[in-house]
């Protein structure tokens, strides 16, 4: 599981790395890629920040991008909304005192018309999928479904019953007897 993650991470970095870069007006700002697609990933740089740390938010981005120093530029990752529409979106940066403004265009990524002719060519369906990108809600896990299951169950009586009382006399007499048993022997060795 962990080479999956190290090859996935390493293939988006590289993806990164090898894509065209889109820089703000006053070049204190670049993005990676220029025009992301819905739903992929996006890098920001930003230089010129006194601090080391500063936030990037934009209506395109699933969330702010937290931006950290790396060699005196600030830099952070996020991912584009699937549901936005290709256009393009401002970017307000805030770090330390300063606020910087740029602009992001996000494309449509593969020519819709074309990948939708393509699906009905091979009989797949169009059909958007209906859940949504990222988490709505916590994941229902522990307990393995058992928690419905018993507390739909009877409760039973919490107390003890005669048979504890019973087993606990049993076990007091027999832990009694051993000790009592335990002190002849030693007082026979003694004499």
């Amino acid at each position: 599981m962990g080479s999956v993650k190290v090859a996935l991470c390493t293939g988006i970095l590289a993806a990164v790395a090898f894509t065209p870069t889109a820089y703000a007006q006053d070049g204190g700002v670049s993005v990676s890629p220029a025009s992301p697609a819905p739903g992929g990933d996006i890098a920001m740089r930003v230089t010129g920040c006194a601090q080391k740390t500063g936030v990037a938010v934009s209506a395109a981005f699933v969330a702010d991008i937290r931006l950290t120093d790396a060699d005196g530029t600030l830099v952070g990752e996020s991912r584009i909304r699937s549901t936005v529409t290709a256009g393009t979106y401002d970017v307000k940066i805030r770090c330390g005192g300063s606020d910087h403004k740029a602009r992001i265009t996000v494309g449509q990524g593969r020519d819709q018309d074309q990948g939708r002719q393509q699906d009905q060519d091979q009989g797949q369906s169009t059909d958007v999928p209906s859940a949504p990108s990222s988490p709505i809600a916590p994941v229902h896990a522990g307990g393995g479904g058992a928690a419905p299951h018993l507390a739909a169950a009877e409760a039973r009586p919490a107390g003890p019953g005669a048979g504890h009382a019973v087993t606990g006399l049993a076990l007091a007499g027999i832990a009694a007897v051993a000790v009592a048993l335990r002190g002849v022997r030693r007082s026979r060795r003694t004499e």
